[in-house]
């Protein structure tokens, strides 16, 4: 068959695999937010012909090998909360989702580990773990819509990997479907994977281009028993102290992180830089080293603030949502990369920011591309970088959403190669052009 599809055929192929009524649905008749979604994440010029949504990972399979056969260009998506992430998709034919591959399929309990299905929702598999007073330690973006599987997609980990490390520290075994659409497993219980590479790192934050992730294994933690969070706001000068103590200290936070200025004003914390610190553990030692925060922050002459409670939960749900919602569709959404002792000086040249103070990511909204391309400079020229998450279609059209700069193009477009040597899975959307 010619790669030349008709859409009505195109769907209908995909029909006769996944069977129910809903389940194939034609470009014209998506949902206008949905068709919004996806065409922030593709290059412009041309609309995919429908969404599929498989619900098993044997359909999946069926799916992504009739693409494969008729050389259709697939973007494998979950709910789409960070479809807009990445580079622009290119000559997309059809959208496939894993939201309806959403199942638990095992919860060992006493082992601290699970398996869902991709489509999974994050809030779902966090309410479903607290019963049993467990919880996978990420904090994504979009917790609420965000699917597992998009989550390690995009390898989105938050602020929690302060304590626990990335998305891909905690993932212990990955099924996915690859291009030509068979069925392949790693980690887990499997002991080795015939490829010879850790297929566990390779996938996490491959945004789709290796294979559509189905089904996930992860390491799981205790609830812990007492939370408690200190901001301590001030001159950027202190705040760059404290957080060099705060790092040298025995303390042990879950989450810490250097506040913008206008990010610390907007969530009402004072004026100045920001420091957060969020302590979960047994009572008495939350308390300890929320108080120890609080006498740094004495001595430098910062305002200090302790959150209990509901107060705690709010503040890191606004905290989260300020950094991720933009007040205007020009704002241009970033992740980067510093050295953690170079982090105040970023954030006093940006008006929203958050670093974490360890590993030294972080997340900027900048105005425009020239702001962008300056504080990209700024951060190769001490050894960092800055990649766009989000922006309008024109400017992810005109400057490379990645700036990548490294020498390891030829390796990655050889495993892209060997993964998907038809380039049918997120064509354009990785490194490169990849």
């Amino acid at each position: 068959m010619s790669n030349d599809k008709p859409q009505g055929v195109c769907a209908d192929y995909f029909a006769s695999i996944v069977g129910e009524e809903n389940a194939v649905c034609l470009w014209e008749n998506i949902e206008l937010g949905q068709q919004k979604r996806i065409q922030r994440a593709v290059a412009s010029g041309k609309s995919p012909s429908c969404i599929v949504y498989p619900r098993s990972q044997q359909q999946l399979a069926a799916v992504i090998a009739t693409a494969h056969t008729n050389n259709w260009r697939v973007l494998p998506c979950g709910s789409g909360s960070k479809l807009s992430w990445g580079g622009l998709a290119k000559g997309v034919d059809v959208v496939v989702s894993t939201e309806r591959i959403n199942q638990l399929i095992e919860h060992a309990v006493g082992d601290f580990t699970v398996t869902v299905e991709a489509g999974m929702k994050f809030s779902d598999l966090q309410a479903h773990l607290a019963k049993s007073r467990q919880f996978l330690a990420i904090d994504p973006t979009a917790p609420e819509s965000a699917t597992i599987g998009g989550i390690v997609a995009t390898g989105d980990t938050g602020s929690l990997r302060q304590r626990y490390g990335s998305v891909r520290d905690q993932l212990l075994g990955i099924t996915f479907v690859r291009a030509d659409g068979q069925i392949a497993k790693a980690g887990g219980r499997v002991v080795k994977n015939v490829a010879g590479y850790d297929l566990m790192k390779l996938f996490t934050g491959s945004y789709g281009t290796l294979g559509v992730i189905s089904q996930l294994t992860f390491r799981l933690y205790p609830l812990p028993e007492a939370s408690g969070t200190v901001v301590l706001t001030g001159s950027a000068e202190a705040i760059s102290q404290a957080a060099d103590i705060l790092r040298g200290s025995a303390l042990t936070p879950v989450q810490a992180d250097l506040l913008s200025a206008k990010l610390v004003s907007s969530l009402g914390l004072g004026q100045g830089l920001g420091l957060i610190a969020r302590f979960q553990s047994i009572s008495e030692s939350v308390k300890e080293q929320s108080n120890r925060v609080l006498e740094v922050g004495q001595k430098l002459g910062l305002d200090g603030a302790i959150f209990a409670d509901d107060d705690e939960a709010n503040l890191w749900q606004r905290l989260q949502k300020r950094i991720h919602t933009t007040a205007t569709e020009s704002v241009i959404t970033c992740k980067i990369g510093v050295l953690p002792t170079a982090a105040v000086e970023i954030l006093t040249q940006v008006e929203l920011g958050l670093i974490h103070i360890s590993s030294g990511l972080g997340l900027l909204q900048l105005e425009d591309k020239n702001q962008v391309l300056k504080v990209r400079d700024e951060l190769r020229s001490v050894g960092g970088f800055l990649t766009i998450l989000e922006a309008p279609m024109a400017v992810k059209e005109e400057i490379d959403v990645w700036g990548y700069t490294g020498n390891g193009l030829p390796l990655m477009r050889g495993i892209k190669e060997q993964f998907d040597s038809k380039n049918i899975l997120s064509p354009g959307r990785f490194v490169g052009g990849i």
